[in-house]
């Protein structure tokens, strides 16, 4: 497998005491070193061009983005920017970009440590900490590349719902969220399916707090798998968010990095029957760092 990650994801830095914090970036780097000296590879990105953000976000929130190059700035009471944020933020849609068009090239599976994340940022709008959908910059790239077929799986805790907005209507992108409902954003019930000819081209899994390995298993083996079987994606690329471990402060489930191995695993063999093994995950939340450390390295193990 491919890693992609850089330093610089540091140097976005919200207010003091902020969960998504420049430590998270500190863990990357250890994940990143250790796979590196084990003999993986490990790889810089390149920034997202502007018209790579352009193919799911509008002009006008690109420049309220940009618009905070060089100053700390307040854009939602969750989202900040710092005077990097915003050549920060395209890095991470790049190296999302550079992960699946690794994996659609290759046919290995490619890891993006990435922050800020990315999923719930809306066309027009950022939110949950997030400034460009980092996942779904890198399913339009694909399309863009000529990919008919490509489905998101989104394990993140929280629901994907920028994701969502942006592919709602499109029956060649299928989008997969669980999560824990009702929760933060609110969005996510069962009969969000998508609209016009993208009706059925969306499942949400909404699961109650609590929720257990075994209830995730259960929940991936009977409605997650079964919907990439029927979608028979050509490519697969995970919204992978590790905040549902149950040492996550943000979120009340009682997953473990053993859980993660297991969803991400289902995932794995899916791309394999499906997709010939092209799978590239690009992180999200996660945000107790010894929880985000065990589940990366859990990860690893199954793509590895």
């Amino acid at each position: 497998m491919l890693l992609i990650f850089s330093p610089r994801f540091a140097e976005h830095t919200p207010p003091p005491g902020h969960p998504e914090r420049p430590e998270r970036a500190g863990v990357f780097a250890r994940v990143a070193d250790e796979f590196r000296a084990a003999g993986g590879t490990v790889v810089e990105p390149a920034p997202a061009a502007v018209a790579d953000l352009a193919r799911i976000h509008r002009a006008a929130h690109i420049d309220q983005i940009a618009g905070t190059a060089g100053r700390a700035a307040m854009l939602d009471p969750d989202t900040f920017t710092s005077p990097a944020s915003y050549e920060i933020a395209r890095l991470a849609a790049g190296a999302a970009i550079d992960a699946a068009r690794h994996a659609w090239r290759t046919g290995e599976p490619a890891l993006a440590l990435v922050r800020p994340p990315g999923h719930h940022a809306e066309p027009d709008r950022v939110m949950g900490f997030c400034l460009f959908n980092n996942i779904a910059i890198a399913a339009a790239a694909l399309r863009a590349d000529g990919v008919e077929r490509v489905a998101i799986v989104d394990i993140d805790v929280h629901h994907g719902n920028g994701t969502q907005v942006a592919f709602y209507d499109d029956p060649a992108v299928l989008f997969i969220s669980s999560h824990q409902f009702p929760y933060y954003p609110g969005s996510g019930a069962a009969d969000e399916t998508g609209e016009g000819p993208g009706r059925g081209f969306t499942v949400n899994v909404p699961l109650s707090a609590g929720a257990t390995d075994a209830d995730y298993r259960a929940a991936y083996e009977s409605l997650v798998v079964p919907a990439l079987d029927r979608f028979r994606p050509q490519i697969l690329l995970v919204s992978a968010g590790f905040d549902a471990h149950q040492r996550d402060p943000l979120a009340g489930m009682r997953m473990t990095a053993s859980g993660y191995a297991t969803v991400i695993g289902l995932i794995r063999a899916a791309a394999g029957r499906h997709a010939g093994g092209r799978l590239a995950l690009v992180t999200e939340g996660g945000y107790d760092l010894a929880a985000l450390r065990e589940c990366l390295d859990a990860a690893i193990g199954v793509l590895d």
